[in-house]
């Protein structure tokens, strides 16, 4: 089958499961706040660690182009972002020199792996922002494994973009610098990347610089102190940190794990200098995520797990009777997300948990990807009900939200369904 065609089709199934699983209504997140600025239609004017630059006037522009609301403009922009994501896994997997049918396989498992499948039912930057990651992924391994050069620059653009996207991609900048050494013999493709992200960098402090913010703004934020806070941690907070790390990569990528081991000792074998792009990549980005101070913090592996999914896909390659056996089990994989949250449910704690956390969907939220049936934070404040923990700075915003939608003459009944 031409792999282009398989391409396509590929993006069409995933857009149709992420059509289908799309959210009811706004979820309890800070995408309230996307939809809430993009249904105003004021475009940011400045790229500030929680602004989101890229993703919100990108979502305006498709809002102002197709005369749609705030909703349905995130909504298009997450589910086209995700679908083609797992397209771009695709092709850097086959750019390994990997089969077709396993590269459809590795992208499938990255797919529906449950973070990057929960992002791409919600209005949140990070499908959008695991699309010019896989971009850059897959020029970084076409420059080691083709003879284009335009590879090399591409690279830098695609780094450089995702910056103003989400400013934590500035922890893929040593694997970026690593890559550039390794291209050296190409120096000036090498070079002319290098200055291309740079450009893209440096703009992002003088475009705040000149509009009154201060020099640190586009990697500092005034509505947390979640840096400072992550060194402010006992080893014990830290050690669990990394238990539950090790959880999310299981609850991802389950018994495909095994390939994806496989894969980083294959390739250290095989191919060292992408092996150490890949290796420092995932290193800061790992390390970053699991200490990070903030209750979702799972949504920042996803740079991380686009990498995994790749080595998986290599594993994969290099033992073909293993794949061959358990191929199957990719069509399984949502089927062990409804298993294990039937068996969570039935515990005492499980319970318990449901309960606490039932005014946002209780264990279904954080065990099942999909939100086509979710509870929505409109009708939370609409019906003025209560959580047992804070939520005011989501609540907030969607309050203003509400009073927004209210101005364009729709009513509360009309409101709680948004």
């Amino acid at each position: 089958m031409n792999k282009y065609f398989t391409g396509l089709l590929l993006f069409l199934i995933f857009i149709g499961i992420y059509i289908w699983g799309s959210f009811a209504r706004i979820p309890f997140a800070d995408c309230v706040g996307f939809v809430l600025t993009v249904e105003k239609g004021e475009y940011v004017t400045t790229a500030t660690a929680t602004s989101h630059f890229l993703y919100v006037n990108t979502a305006i522009a498709i809002k102002d182009i197709f005369g749609l609301n705030g909703i349905e403009a995130n909504r298009i922009l997450v589910l086209f972002s995700a679908a083609l994501s797992v397209v771009f896994v695709y092709y850097s997997i086959l750019s390994l020199k990997a089969n077709v049918i396993t590269s459809v396989v590795a992208a499938t498992i990255f797919g529906l792996s449950f973070s990057f499948w929960r992002n791409a039912e919600i209005p949140e930057v990070y499908s959008y922002n695991c699309l010019w990651i896989s971009l850059f992924f897959l020029s970084v391994i076409r420059s080691f494994y083709t003879e284009k050069k335009i590879y090399i620059i591409l690279s830098g653009i695609f780094l450089g973009i995702s910056l103003w996207l989400h400013i934590q991609n500035i922890l893929l900048i040593p694997g970026f610098l690593i890559f550039i050494y390794f291209m050296r013999k190409d120096r000036k493709e090498a070079v002319l990347s290098f200055f291309i992200f740079s450009i893209f960098f440096i703009s992002l402090f003088i475009l705040n610089y000149f509009q009154g913010l201060p020099l640190n703004s586009p990697y500092s934020s005034d509505q947390g102190q979640w840096v400072e806070d992550s060194f402010k941690k006992t080893l014990i907070q830290y050690l669990s940190d990394f238990v539950k790390s090790i959880f999310y990569v299981i609850y991802n990528y389950t018994i495909f794990i095994f390939f994806g081991i496989i894969g980083i000792i294959t390739l250290f074998k095989n191919n060292r200098e992408i092996f150490f792009v890949f290796l420092v990549s995932s290193f800061f980005v790992y390390g970053f995520s699991t200490f990070y101070a903030v209750t979702d913090n799972y949504v920042f592996f996803l740079p991380f797990n686009i990498i995994f999914a790749i080595a998986i896909g290599y594993g994969m390659m290099h033992r073909q009777k293993i794949f061959r056996k358990i191929s199957f089990a990719v069509i399984l994989i949502p089927l062990f997300y409804i298993f294990s949250y039937s068996i969570v449910g039935q515990t005492n704690k499980g319970k318990a948990f449901n309960d606490f956390k039932s005014y946002k969907g209780g264990l279904s939220y954080y065990f099942l990807p999909w939100m086509n049936d979710n509870k929505g934070i409109l009708e939370f404040i609409i019906d003025k009900k209560t959580a047992p923990e804070p939520v005011n700075w989501m609540t907030i915003s969607a309050e203003e939200y509400a009073e927004v939608l209210k101005s364009k003459g729709y009513t509360n009944k009309e409101i709680r369904e948004f």
